[in-house]
């Protein structure tokens, strides 16, 4: 399985590399995330749960990354298994200023086995898809909060000699959210449609599909509940 694509983030390079190498952002942006933890230089033990079709299930991982070039490229390993699988990956990461924001060109191959490779090649590559956007998606929109401008400060009395002083309001970094699983399930869907479906019929088509998937939602739900 092969992925290749850019996005363009509204921010210094600097800074999306910055949020790159925090674990504390990423595992809050990227869809089924639930660790990411450092337990070596740039080396970190994973926890996903993944679900492709009818295949879900958690996968233990480590990611491994090499050839740090900061804040330009590098390169990152991944291997990861499970009870519905393994995969196992390493893909390239490049950052090109563009004035304010920064292109990302990034490229990947992946081998997937087990039970989740089952579900055919064309839904992994759309699920492959809808993880890579969502995930760039949501650092996008968390590196846009920690650039929001501080509060005005507010005026506080407490010396002695009666000067007024002020002090600076803490910053609110706005939290942003992994995608849940209804989310990431459109946008896999979304990706089918792109990959399957002329341009002009895709919008009537991708409404229909969301109100099939949110009938099908209703009526799981119904039975569980009974």
């Amino acid at each position: 399985m092969d992925l290749e694509g850019t996005y363009t983030f509204d921010a210094l390079r600097d800074k999306v590399w910055e949020a790159l190498m925090d674990p504390n952002v990423l595992v809050n942006i990227m869809p089924g995330c639930e660790k990411l933890e450092e337990v070596g230089e740039n080396e970190y033990e994973t926890m996903l749960k993944i679900k492709v079709g009818p295949v879900q299930g958690k996968f233990k991982g480590n990611i491994e990354l090499l050839d740090i070039n900061a804040p330009d490229s590098y390169r990152m390993k991944v291997d990861g298994k499970g009870p519905s699988g393994f995969m196992k990956g390493d893909g390239q990461v490049r950052l090109e200023s563009q004035g304010d924001a920064t292109l990302m060109h990034y490229t990947g191959t992946a081998q997937v086995g087990g039970r989740i490779a089952s579900v055919g090649q064309r839904l992994l590559d759309s699920s492959a898809k809808a993880i890579t956007k969502q995930s760039l998606d949501g650092l996008n929109q968390q590196i846009m909060a920690r650039q929001q401008p501080p509060a005005a400060p507010a005026p506080q009395n407490g010396h002695s000699n009666g000067a007024a002083t002020s002090v600076a309001a803490p910053v609110m970094v706005e939290k942003v959210s992994a995608p849940s699983e209804m989310e990431f399930a459109l946008g896999v869907a979304k990706n089918m449609l792109d990959d399957a479906i002329p341009a002009e019929q895709r919008p009537m088509l991708f409404r229909i599909a969301v109100l099939f998937l949110v009938a099908f939602i209703a009526y799981t739900l119904g039975r569980r509940s009974r």
